[in-house]
């Protein structure tokens, strides 16, 4: 019998934040990029964002534009969306920001995503698990939470490695 922690083949990775405007569109673009030089499944996988309490078509901040920008991804097309439980239904993963985002997930999702994790869940050197919310601040600001999101990939990655295993 196969694990309920394995997949048999690619799927969507949904990145939610709040208002996905901000985190969630840059930490599913330096995701995608991550995963996009992976061997097997997971280079097939499609990364995409939502926000628990979004607006249907914002636009990204010009801060989370040009903090990504500085490593050679461009987010400025994004459009924000709500999400949905249609999108949870067919995830592979669901990676939220926050532990607020996921507690929303909880209560609200009818089923729950089996694979619901932090972002940052899997940094070993770390108790720091959330991405806080840049949103209002300093361009500095929003450089430092990309980093936190490029620390929290390698581990990020492992896990979704032990997925579609």
């Amino acid at each position: 019998m196969r694990s309920l922690w394995r997949v048999s083949a690619p799927g969507e990775i949904i990145v939610v934040c709040t208002a996905n405007v901000c985190r969630s569109p840059m930490a599913a673009a330096l995701l995608q990029h991550a995963l996009a030089v992976e061997p097997g499944p997971l280079q097939g996988c499609r990364v995409v964002s939502a926000g628990v309490v979004a607006r249907a078509g914002d636009a990204v901040t010009p801060h989370s534009v040009a903090a990504l920008r500085k490593v050679g991804l461009d987010i400025a097309g994004h459009r924000s969306r709500p999400l949905t439980q249609a999108m949870m239904d067919g995830a592979l993963a669901v990676l939220c920001m926050t532990e607020g985002h996921r507690e929303m997930i909880r209560l609200r999702a009818d089923p729950v995503p089996r694979h619901l994790y932090l972002f940052r869940e899997f940094i070993e050197a770390t108790p720091e698990r959330e991405i806080g919310d840049p949103f209002g601040g300093p361009a500095p600001l929003y450089e430092a939470v990309r980093d936190e999101m490029v620390e929290a990939i390698p581990g990020l990655v492992r896990r979704l490695r032990e997925l579609a295993g």
